[in-house]
C-alpha cells in the first residue's frame, strides 16, 4: 500500500519521457528537412535548428514548471486567459505588430521574436471549457447553458480564420464539439450545436477562392502539378520514395526545395521518405502512446475539472496528430497544421510542452 501511494506521488512519468524524447526527436528530423534550404536561404544549415532547439530549452522549462504547479490553479485564471488569448488574437491584425508570411498574417512580432497566438489558443478554450462546465455541470443539458462555450469558441474562430488559418479554425471547432459531448450534453443539444458547424465548414471553403483551389487540388492534384496540387504530389513522391524501410536518415530528396514546409508543416512527408512506412508507424505507436497515457490521466481523474482538462490538453494533440497525417497523404484537402513536438515552430512547441506538464501534474495528484 505504501509503494502505491508513492507511485500516485511519482505521476505518470512514462508520459514524460516520451514527450522530451519526441521533441528530441523533432530537433533531429527539423535538421535533416531544412538543412539544404537553411544553408540557401540563410547562409547557415542550423539556422531551423538553432530555433528549435532554444524552443526545447523553454518548453522543457515550461513543462518542468507546469508539472508542479496545482492544475486546479488554473480554474481561477479562465477569463483572464481567454481575454489574453482574444487580445493577443486581434493584435495579429495591429499593423507594425502583425507579421505575415506566405500571404497570411498569424503571428505577432517581439523585435526578431515571434508568437502565434492561435496556439495559445486552442489550450486557452480547453482551459475555459473545463472550467466553466465544471461549475456548471447541468447546463450542459441546454443550449442555452452551453452558449457562453459556444460564444468563446466561436469568437476565437473567427478571429483566427480571418488570418486566415482554416486548420486551427476547424481545430478549435472540433476540440468544442468533443469537449461538449465529454460534458454529458444530450443528443438534442449536441445537435443543435453539430448542425450549424456542419454547414458553416463548405461555407467557408466556399467564401475563399484560395479554399476552393487546395479542394480542387486534393480531388485532382495532377489537374495542375505545378499550382495547387504542387505540395501533395511533392509530399505522395516523398511517401512513395520511402517504402516500407526508407531511404535512410538525412537521404531524403524531395526536401532539396522540392516539397515546400518540408521542416515545418509537411515534416511528416520527409520522415516517410527516410524511415519509411515502419519507421512511420513506431512514430504513431509513441504518439499513440502518449494519447492513451493523456486519455488514462482523464479517466483515473477523480475531479470532473481535472477530468476534462485533461481531455482537452490530449485532445488537441490528438486532432493535430491526425489532421497531419491525413493532409500529408492527401486523405483530407491540404492546410496548414504543424505536427505537434515535431514541425518546426517554437510557439507549438512550447506550449504542447507546457500542456503535458499539465497533464502530469493531473496524473500525480490524483
Amino acid at each position: 500500500m505504501i509503494r502505491r501511494e508513492g507511485l500516485k506521488k511519482a505521476g505518470d512519468i512514462p508520459l514524460l519521457i516520451c514527450v522530451f524524447a519526441m521533441a528530441c526527436f523533432g530537433c533531429l528530423m527539423i535538421y535533416s528537412a531544412s538543412a539544404y534550404t537553411a544553408e540557401v536561404q540563410y547562409g547557415d544549415s542550423l539556422y531551423f535548428v538553432k530555433k528549435q532547439v532554444l524552443g526545447l530549452a523553454l518548453g522543457t522549462a515550461a513543462m518542468a514548471g507546469t508539472c508542479f504547479l496545482p492544475y486546479k490553479k488554473l480554474e481561477k485564471i479562465k477569463i483572464p486567459a481567454v481575454i489574453l488569448s482574444a487580445v493577443l488574437l486581434v493584435l495579429v491584425f495591429v499593423p507594425g505588430i502583425g507579421v505575415t508570411n506566405y500571404g497570411a498574417t498569424r503571428w505577432i512580432g517581439f523585435g526578431g521574436l515571434t508568437l502565434q497566438p492561435s496556439e495559445i489558443a486552442k489550450y486557452t478554450f480547453a482551459l475555459f471549457t473545463a472550467a466553466y462546465f465544471s461549475a456548471n455541470a447541468k447546463k450542459v443539458k441546454t443550449v442555452k447553458g452551453v452558449l457562453p462555450v459556444l460564444g468563446v469558441g466561436l469568437v476565437f474562430c473567427v478571429l483566427i480564420i480571418a488570418e486566415p488559418n482554416m486548420s486551427i479554425t476547424m481545430c478549435v471547432g472540433l476540440l468544442m464539439l468533443a469537449l461538449i459531448f465529454l460534458s454529458g450534453a444530450n443528443l438534442k443539444t449536441f445537435l443543435v450545436i453539430l448542425i450549424p458547424f456542419v454547414v458553416a465548414v463548405p461555407v467557408l471553403i466556399i467564401l475563399e477562392p484560395y479554399r476552393l483551389k487546395r479542394l480542387s487540388a486534393f480531388i485532382d492534384p495532377w489537374a495542375s502539378p505545378k499550382d495547387e496540387g504542387y505540395q501533395l504530389i511533392q509530399s505522395l513522391y516523398a511517401l512513395g520514395n520511402g517504402g516500407l524501410f526508407g531511404k535512410g536518415l538525412f537521404n531524403s530528396t524531395q526536401k532539396y526545395r522540392f516539397l515546400p514546409f518540408a521542416e515545418s508543416d509537411f515534416i511528416l512527408a520527409i520522415m516517410g521518405e527516410e524511415l519509411g512506412f515502419f519507421g512511420l508507424m513506431i512514430f504513431f505507436a509513441a504518439c499513440a502512446f502518449i494519447i492513451w497515457r493523456g486519455i488514462r490521466i482523464a479517466v483515473n481523474c477523480k475531479d470532473r475539472f481535472g477530468f476534462l482538462l485533461a481531455s482537452g490538453f490530449t485532445l488537441v494533440y490528438g486532432i493535430q496528430v491526425i489532421i497531419n497525417a491525413l493532409v500529408v497523404s492527401g486523405a483530407i484537402p491540404p492546410t496548414g497544421l504543424p505536427l505537434p513536438l515535431i514541425s518546426s515552430g517554437n510557439t507549438s512547441l512550447i506550449i504542447t510542452m507546457s500542456s503535458m506538464g499539465v497533464l502530469y501534474n493531473i496524473s500525480r495528484r490524483n
